[in-house]
């Protein structure tokens, strides 16, 4: 398009701009993502998740994860007469996200359809969605993880797990009673304790047939629109862990009180708020004085997701650079033809590919928990997965706005949302310092946790030299229990590469592979995105990450 003046030139015409990323399969696109479904266990999903993946990345799907977060929830405190309403109003968009991911059974279809690799499919559609909108999966990931506590309450499972294991979204502000489905939420964080839950001081008052009354706050409640909550109090017999429903059995409006929605950095699209506790209704879950340890079984499934949201989000990341790197042009060549912007892409495909395969081997040991390698494999996993890709998800989508200069750093697209978003898996559901000192806590109270470990890293021995070295180093390292906390960091960040660099090399092309063991695990690797050493396969790798290309 240009402006023509009267008697003039035509002030310019609009030249080497990319078109619109839209009506792109996510899914095709993504070629390790492909291979790691099948791979661990799900290869039965891929038909169903290239149409997913087409479905997701159309136009109209894009269009809804912008307008979700353009137009934020507002907070309606009180009706029309002046009573208590406390609830909050969100833009269609949103309530369109979150029928889209309940009718896919993305908060609870491993356990309503199970079946082996379950997990594994569902991890793959909650990565394609993460590309799209990321604050609808808030209330789906919390969903997903309360249902192996609830379903061992045997009369709270008989009246709610109907309801959350459904397919319907019900997006109504009525009991759960009357409703066709139900999602859940969590509220843990209070002002003066933050991650030390044992500093909570809301009550739980006893009142009789295991229900309670609960007096307190919640500096952090987490999607407030949801029909129940997971809630941490101080009972007679120490924290406990509470189901706190939005309505009371009475069909009242339980006394859950906002006291304001969080103006957050990003996550625009769903709400957090502020809330007080005037007595509100709650049943018992778990035992009196074992809060912690039920609410971070429901945490162990919402971690997971953390990473799994964090990879979508680097996958879409590196989706708009490499877009915008094959239609922009500068100094006479595309950028995808400048041979230090090569290295920027490929760096950053290597992480997007391993991230991918990590995440991925980590859902199949959520298949399969009750076999014991693979629990030791979660249990050790999860806290490290979630801290290395939530870590890495920040700087990738900082190198892939530069990528896209100015047109990345502005609100018009995606770039600048997805910045927004990316710090906080890492900060939810526990920080990078908690999720390190969790792997030290495994390794000390976990038999045989690093023996496993070992083994699974003993599958790629022999491949590599760089990496057989670095398990070496590794393994001594762990050894020496000396001032472990203060190198909690360095240990998982290790041993997080360490399991990324194996399962390429059994897996990825060995250009992909043997670029990644000389970057990342060369005690001297810069960091930076774009420090590929001399010698790696640039072509190859971008080509795989852009197979439209």
């Amino acid at each position: 398009m240009s402006a023509q003046l009267p008697g003039r030139l035509t002030t310019h015409d609009v030249v080497n701009q990319p078109p619109a990323l839209e009506d792109v399969n996510l899914f095709a696109l993504n070629l390790p993502l492909q291979e790691a479904l099948a791979r661990e266990g799900a290869g039965w999903a891929h038909d169903e998740l290239m149409a997913h993946g087409a479905e997701l990345g159309s136009a109209e799907w894009f269009e809804r994860g912008t307008l979700a977060n353009r137009y934020p929830p507002t907070l309606k405190l009180f009706d029309r007469y002046g009573r208590r309403r406390d609830e909050v109003e969100f833009h269609p968009a949103w309530h369109e996200c979150l029928a889209y991911l309940k009718g896919h059974g993305l908060d609870s279809g491993p356990w309503a359809r199970p079946r082996a690799g379950a997990h594994v499919a569902r991890a793959a559609h909650f990565m394609l969605f993460a590309e799209v909108e990321d604050g609808s999966l808030c209330p789906t990931t919390m969903t997903y993880g309360c249902v192996p506590a609830v379903r061992r309450e045997p009369d709270l499972a008989r009246e709610w797990l109907p309801l959350i294991l459904s397919r319907h979204y019900d997006r109504r502000f009525v009991p759960a009673s009357g409703k066709t489905g139900v999602m859940l939420g969590m509220g843990m964080t209070e002002k003066q304790g933050g991650s030390d839950v044992r500093a909570n001081t809301t009550r739980a008052e006893p009142v009789g047939g295991g229900e309670y009354r609960i007096v307190g706050h919640k500096w952090f409640l987490s999607a407030p629109m949801c029909d129940a909550f997971l809630v941490l109090a101080q009972a007679p017999a120490g924290l406990s862990c509470f189901f706190m429903p939005r309505w009371r059995p009475d069909g009242s409006l339980n006394d859950i009180r906002i006291q304001r929605l969080k103006d957050k950095l990003g996550d625009r699209s769903n709400a957090g708020t502020e809330v007080e506790f005037w007595g509100a209704h709650a049943r018992l879950l778990g035992a009196e004085g074992r809060g912690v340890p039920t609410i971070l079984e429901m945490g162990t499934y919402t971690r997971l997701d953390c990473a799994l949201g964090s990879t979508g989000l680097m996958r879409q990341s590196l989706t708009q650079a490499l877009h915008h790197a094959h239609h922009r042009s500068a100094f006479g060549k595309l950028l995808v033809e400048q041979p230090l912007m090569r290295n920027v892409l490929a760096d950053m495909a290597l992480e997007c590919e391993a991230a991918t395969a990590l995440a991925m081997r980590l859902a199949r040991a959520f298949d399969r928990e009750d076999d014991e390698y693979d629990g030791l494999i979660k249990r050790i996993l999860t806290p490290a997965t979630k801290y290395w890709i939530c870590k890495r998800g920040p700087a990738l989508a900082a190198e892939a706005m530069e990528v896209l200069g100015g047109n990345g750093y502005v609100e018009d697209g995606v770039m600048a949302r997805i910045y927004r978003q990316m710090p906080l898996n890492s900060i939810w559901e526990g920080s990078g310092n908690i999720m390190c000192l969790d792997v030290l806590r495994a390794i000390d109270k976990t038999p045989r946790v690093l023996e496993v470990l070992m083994v699974e890293l003993e599958q790629a021995r022999g491949l590599s030299p760089v990496l057989d070295g670095f398990v070496a180093w590794l393994k001594d390292q762990l050894r020496r229990p000396e001032h472990a906390a203060t190198r909690a960091r360095i240990l998982t960040q290790s041993m997080t590469l360490a399991v990324q660099a194996a399962l390429l090399i059994r897996f990825a092309p060995h250009y992909v592979a043997t670029a990644f063991c000389a970057s990342r695990l060369d005690q001297d690797w810069g960091h930076a995105f774009g420090t590929l050493p001399p010698g790696t396969d640039l072509g190859s790798i971008i080509a795989r990450a852009w197979p439209q290309s």
